[in-house]
């Protein structure tokens, strides 16, 4: 293959729309449910772990914003979001709503899974 543009679109090198799926996770007592957007991890998520190697950005909060969109492709979040560091009196993300988005992320990227050989 000759590397263009054209042939790594046809050969789906490029992460394309949002995913969409819905998560539901424990807030306190109440069980909430909510539809999110996952994009493939992409160069965006390449970026973000480099820079959680580099000590510079928090990896678990990079690859969150990184992922989680809204339906056009346009994060939700900032790693400092996630952190707390956007608005100290918000404070970090919930917990239970951190392992949602991040279980949701591996669901969509095929994460911890082994693909089945051919038979």
């Amino acid at each position: 293959m000759k590397l263009s543009l054209e042939t790594l679109q046809q050969a789906g090198a490029f992460t394309g729309a949002p995913v969409e799926r819905e998560i539901t996770w424990k807030q306190g007592k109440q069980e909430l449910t909510a539809t999110v957007y996952v994009r493939p991890l992409s160069y965006l998520a390449a970026v973000s772990d480099l820079r959680a190697l580099a000590g510079k950005e928090d990896g678990v909060a990079g690859r969150i914003a990184a992922s989680i969109c809204d339906e056009h492709g346009k994060p939700v979040f900032t790693p400092e979001d996630i952190t707390g560091e956007a608005d100290p009196s918000r404070g970090a993300l919930d917990g239970n709503l951190t392992m949602a988005l991040l279980a949701v992320i591996a669901e969509v990227n095929n994460l911890g899974k082994t693909p089945r050989s051919a038979s």
